[in-house]
C-alpha cells in the first residue's frame, strides 16, 4: 500500500503518454496522492484536463505560473518519490547535462526526492550512443529506471523503446517506497525465458517464435517484489530487465546447466520455450545444397526435460511453475503436464493462430487447487499478477 505518499508525476512527449492516466488510477487505488507537470511535448498527446481529473489535483505545466503560486523548488520538495513516464529521449538528455529551461527539467535538477524514469522513444532513438550514455550517467547518480519494454511502435516498425506497461511501473514504484510491500524480500527466484537454438550446422538451428518478452517480465515482477532473481534466458532481442541476474545461453542443455548452476532457489518459474528436440549429430561444416540431390535426413534426439528435472532435483525449490504453450485442448494439456512434471503449477496460453512472441496473453492458472481462468492482458500484467499469486503462496 501507498497511503501518505506523495507522488510527483513527470509526463513529457510520447505517443504513450495516456498509459500515464492508468497509472495515476494504479497509484492512487493504493492510497498515494498524486500531483502532475505536463510538459509542452507531452500536453501535444494527453490533455491537462484529463490529467487533473484522474489526479483530482491542478496540472502544472508553466516554470513562471508555478513560480507565483508554488514555486519550483516547494514542488520539488513535495514528493516522496518523481516518477517520469514516460520519459523522452529529449527529457532524459536534459536530466543528463542538468538543464533547467522548464518546470519539469527545474523541479528534476532542484528534487532531493529520488527520481524514477520510464524510458518511451523509438528504437533507434532508444539504441543511439547518446541516449545509451545519457541513461548510464543518469544510473550512475543514483535515478531508477523501468523498461522500455518491445513490441510494436506507433510507427510501422517495432523494438525496444516501448513504455513499461503501467503495473510494472506501479509495482517499481511500490516496491521503491513500500520496502514492507517486497514480500519476496530474501528469497531467491530462477526464471526461464526465450527460446533455445539448437544447432544443425555452423550457420543454422532448430528454433520457436518465443520472443522471451513474458519470461523477461515475470523476472522483473518478481525482482519488483524483492526477490533475488537469476534470469537464464535464450536468444531474445529485448532488453534485460533491471535489477536481475542474467545468464546467456543458446541449447537446450546449456539451459538446463546453467538453472542447476542457480540452485538453491525458493522460485523457478520456467518460462522459457524450450525445444523439445535437437538434431543428434551437429554437421561441423555447413551443409551443402547439390543440385539434384535429395534434402539431408536429419536425425533427431531428444533434449533434457528442463522442467522434470528441476521439479525431482535434490535441491528441488519450494514452488516451481511451469509453462504450457498449446495450440488445442488447453487446459486439459497443461492438467496433464502438470501431472507428468511434477511441478506445482502451470501456466497454460493458447499459442494457436501466430500469436507466440506477441504483446498480450490470456493464460490459466492450473493448481492443485483447479483451474483459474485469467482474462486477456498485457504481458507485463500477467507476470505481476503471477508474481503477487507467487508472494501469497509462499508467504
Amino acid at each position: 500500500m501507498l497511503t501518505g505518499k506523495h507522488i510527483l508525476l513527470v509526463v513529457s512527449g510520447s505517443v504513450a503518454a495516456y498509459k500515464a492516466l492508468e497509472l495515476v488510477r494504479l497509484l492512487r487505488r493504493d492510497g498515494a496522492a498524486v500531483t502532475a507537470i505536463l510538459t509542452a511535448a507531452g500536453a501535444r498527446f494527453v490533455t491537462r484536463e484529463a490529467l487533473a481529473a484522474i489526479t483530482g489535483a491542478r496540472v502544472h505545466d508553466d516554470l513562471w505560473a508555478a513560480e507565483a503560486e508554488i514555486g519550483h523548488i516547494r514542488l520539488a520538495r513535495l514528493p516522496d518519490l518523481v516518477v517520469v513516464a514516460p520519459a523522452s529521449a529529449d527529457l532524459l538528455a536534459k536530466m543528463a547535462l542538468g538543464l533547467a529551461d522548464d518546470l519539469a527539467s527545474t523541479v528534476l535538477l532542484a528534487t532531493r526526492a529520488p527520481v524514477l524514469v520510464a524510458p518511451a522513444m523509438n528504437p533507434a532513438m532508444w539504441e543511439h550512443p547518446a541516449t545509451r550514455a545519457n541513461l548510464a550517467s543518469l544510473a550512475a547518480r543514483g535515478v531508477h529506471v523501468v523498461g522500455p519494454g518491445e513490441g510494436p511502435m506507433a510507427e510501422p516498425e517495432s523494438g525496444p523503446g516501448r513504455l513499461a506497461e503501467p503495473p510494472e511501473i506501479h509495482a517499481t514504484i511500490a516496491a521503491l517506497l513500500a520496502p514492507a510491500a517486497r514480500p519476496l524480500a530474501g528469497r531467491h527466484a530462477l526464471v526461464t525465458s526465450g527460446p533455445t537454438h539448437e544447432p544443425i550446422d555452423p550457420v543454422r538451428y532448430i528454433a520457436n517464435r518465443s520472443s522471451g518478452r513474458q519470461g523477461h517480465a515475470i523476472a522483473a515482477a518478481l525482482a519488483a517484489l524483492g526477490a533475488r532473481v537469476t534470469l537464464v534466458s535464450g536468444p531474445v532481442a529485448i532488453p534485460d530487465p533491471p535489477g536481475v541476474t542474467v545468464r546467456r545461453v543458446e541449447s537446450a542443455r546449456e539451459m538446463l546447466a546453467a538453472c542447476e548452476a542457480a540452485l538453491p532457489a525458493d522460485i523457478a518459474v520456467m518460462a522459457a520455450a524450450v525445444a523439445d528436440w535437437r538434431v543428434a549429430r551437429e554437421a561441423a561444416q555447413k551443409l551443402k545444397k547439390e543440385a539434384g540431390a535429395p534434402a539431408p535426413t536429419l536425425a533427431m534426439a531428444l533434449n533434457p526435460d528442463i522442467l522434470a528435472t528441476l521439479s525431482a532435483h535434490a535441491r528441488r525449490p519450494a514452488l516451481v511453475v511451469g509453462f504450457a504453450a498449446e495450440t488445442e485442448r488447453v487446459v486439459e494439456h497443461a492438467v496433464a503436464k502438470r501431472a507428468r512434471k511434477g511441478c506445482d503449477w502451470i501456466v497454460a496460453n493458447d499459442v494457436s493462430g501466430g500469436v507466440m512472441g506477441g504483446a498480450a496473453n490470456r493464460v490459466h492458472l492450473i493448481t492443485e487447487a483447479g483451474v483459474e481462468d485469467w482474462p486477456e492482458m498485457p504481458k507485463e500484467e500477467v507476470a505481476a499478477r503471477l508474481a503477487r499469486r507467487i508472494a501469497e503462496h509462499l508467504r
